[in-house]
């Protein structure tokens, strides 16, 4: 016999036992909905035997872990119904993804609406004949004799990059295998509810000299239930979609003529310009000095930030007098520069320096995708100098500031702490004193956060901020890094107390991510539907016959004079169908005047949210939206 851990629970179990037969000893329940386990902080699957002392955790769809499992043996169950069907396609890769799964196919048809609906009923019967799922393993050449044998050339390919001296793990599920690492769940049968979503393509290997395939993406859960309200939230996001609300609302536009460099109308720029406005206040309030650095700057100081080495695949160059130039994929070199202009003292620290400065990385044409991922934008950075001992300080007054605009935008947000990459730059020691410093901020501010290992810059470990929609989608926007590496790199100093030189720490963040990603995350978490302050056209005035046309000129300029922005319709058109464009443009408020209103001097307002207000007077009107665009009311 031999103790382990079981959701926390001390457990004597014989040795050799089963992690599904674990969990069924526990509770049949459990057993029921465990989808996989962590042993030891290892996913792993259910049939995995416990042979020492160890915690394990048993894995459910409540898990991200549990729904991934779930997901990649679907992944397997669409690779499976593929190869019935159509046995000449070949097999590329079929990750987990959040929210569901994709298989990436080569086949020499194109895969329609219609070929998802009969791989969907394969993939209902795959599930029903309820087929084991039983891992092999085989040395690296008899992995690629079998590949080649099935004529699977991209699962070749694979293999052949391990090393020689690797061992090969597959999934054999009836008479389909694949090449896989796994985990999985223990039969086809366990899951309930399956949907092909849509097609794309995918690049073999993210690499645009390859050959482009086509991918299949779909999802799955344990319940029919969970999947149709998992669709409606789809179809509620595409109604949601912003490049479609963008072209609807003429906010912005991307031209053939420069793909993934977004234009901005005027009714796009004044949703950017109150969101920046915004920002430099807050900032302001908040102790920060704004610069602006050089868009293009010499390739050698790419070379020393170590920006060359982990960006320049993303980076675009030119020549100047002859000499090599980069126009820049990150701002932090140049505010570098700045503070490196003069010899700083102790005394100027924390020094808080912000920009709004426009990056460029090049982009793979297929994951440019509307605003949200693009090859220009503009990154809201601040770059913080101080002592090792305001570390703390700073980072909790870097994380209030994050908290006060997310609440603000109507966002819940989940914290995430990434450590060391494998590819980073810096000592031990000075790693953990960065990772130690945020997680010192973390508890003092009492957030609750979940650790990614490995996921840091290449300079330092990082909080990275995943805010939750009015849907329930996650982005990640804002970051706090915090950098030991780039002062050494640069020989940055500060004159301490004692006169002597001491190195400053750099902590590199953003609130926003980039301008143009938020702006695209705002139209869908609003739906268009912009509150007051943000709106691009906040009142629309509509007449009801010519007689009122002088009136509703006179009302405009009223509005305006106070700062506020409208647009009259004025067409001779039925106030029915005014009302409704309005409605459409998603205008937060519309005054209607006719002769009763212009004979006692007042408006007819409509809000966007709650219909007819009645009749106001003017000053009344102005006085509410005035007091709604100042408090920053969100209608959501």
């Amino acid at each position: 016999m031999i103790k382990i851990k079981v959701n926390g629970k001390e457990l004597e179990i014989e040795k050799g036992a089963n992690i599904g037969e674990i969990a069924k000893k526990i509770s049949p329940a459990l057993y029921k909905k465990a989808l996989g386990a962590k042993l030891n902080d290892e996913v792993v699957e259910l049939e995995r035997e416990v042979n020492e002392e160890c915690e394990i955790e048993i894995l459910t769809f409540d898990n991200q872990e549990g729904r991934d499992i779930l997901r990649h043996t679907a992944s397997h169950i669409l690779a499976q119904a593929v190869k019935r069907l159509y046995p000449d396609v070949k097999l590329a890769i079929g990750p987990s993804i959040e929210d569901g799964f994709y298989y990436d196919f080569d086949a020499e048809f194109k895969f329609s609406p219609e070929m998802l609906e009969k791989l969907e009923d394969e993939m209902y019967k795959i599930v029903k004949e309820d087929i084991a799922l039983e891992r092999m393993e085989l040395p690296r050449e008899e992995a690629i004799k079998l590949m080649k044998e099935k004529c699977e050339d991209y699962k070749v390919e694979l293999i052949e990059d391990l090393p020689e001296d690797a061992i090969i793990s597959f999934y054999k599920q009836g008479d389909f295998i694949d090449l896989c690492a796994g985990p999985h769940l223990p039969s086809t049968g366990k899951i309930k509810a399956i949907k092909l979503l849509s097609l794309a393509g995918a690049y073999w290997r993210g690499n645009e000299n390859n050959k482009m395939l086509q991918r299949i993406y779909g999802t799955a859960f344990m319940k029919k239930s969970e999947l149709e309200e998992h669709l409606k939230l789809l179809e509620e996001a595409k109604k949601r979609d912003h490049r479609k609300l963008g072209k609807e609302l003429d906010l912005f536009s991307i031209h053939e003529e420069g793909p993934g460099f977004p234009f901005f109308h005027p009714k796009g720029m004044i949703v950017r310009n109150t969101l920046e406005s915004f920002w430099r206040d807050e900032h302001e309030k908040a102790g920060y000095d704004e610069i602006r650095t050089p868009l293009i700057l010499n390739e050698a100081l790419w070379h020393k930030s170590g920006h060359w080495d982990h960006y320049k695949e993303n980076m675009y160059f030119t020549k100047i007098d002859n000499e090599a130039y980069a126009i820049k994929p990150m701002n932090c070199p140049g505010g570098i520069l700045i503070y490196n202009n003069s010899l700083r003292s102790y005394k100027e620290l924390p020094l808080r320096l912000s920009e709004l400065g426009i990056v460029h990385r090049h982009e793979l044409s297929g994951a440019l995708h509307g605003l949200m991922r693009v090859r220009c934008f503009t990154q809201d950075d601040a770059h913080i100098f101080m002592t090792k001992e305001q570390i703390k300080d700073e980072i909790i007054g870097v994380i209030k500031l994050e908290d006060k605009f997310y609440k603000l935008f109507g966002f819940d947000y989940s914290v995430e702490l990434s450590t060391r990459p494998e590819d980073s730059m810096g000592s031990d020691e000075e790693w953990e004193a960065a990772t130690n410093g945020l997680i010192d901020a973390l508890k003092e501010v009492g957030i609750e956060y979940r650790l990614n290992e490995g996921d840091g810059a290449f300079y330092g470990p990082k909080i990275d901020f995943h805010l939750k929609d009015c849907i329930g989608r996650t982005w990640q926007c804002g970051t706090i890094q915090l950098d030991f590496q780039m002062p050494e790199r640069f020989d940055l100093a500060y004159i301490g107390a004692d006169g002597e030189k001491h190195r400053p720490v750099m902590v590199h963040r953003t609130i926003y991510g980039s301008i143009e990603r938020f702006i695209g995350i705002l139209i869908e978490q609003y739906a268009g539907a912009f509150p007051v302050w943000l709106a691009p056209v906040q009142v629309k005035i509509m007449n009801i016959t010519d007689n009122q046309s002088e009136y509703a000129q006179k009302i405009a300029k009223e509005l305006r004079d106070n700062g506020i922005r409208v647009e009259m319709d004025l067409r001779n058109e039925k106030i029915g169908y005014k009302i409704r464009e309005a409605q459409l443009q998603k205008v937060p408020y519309m005054i209607v005047l006719g002769d009763k209103e212009m004979k006692e001097g007042k408006v007819a307002v409509r809000a966007r949210k709650d219909g007819d207000l009645g009749q106001m007077n003017i000053s009344e009107f102005i006085a509410k939206i005035k007091d709604e665009i100042e408090k920053k009311v969100s209608d959501i």
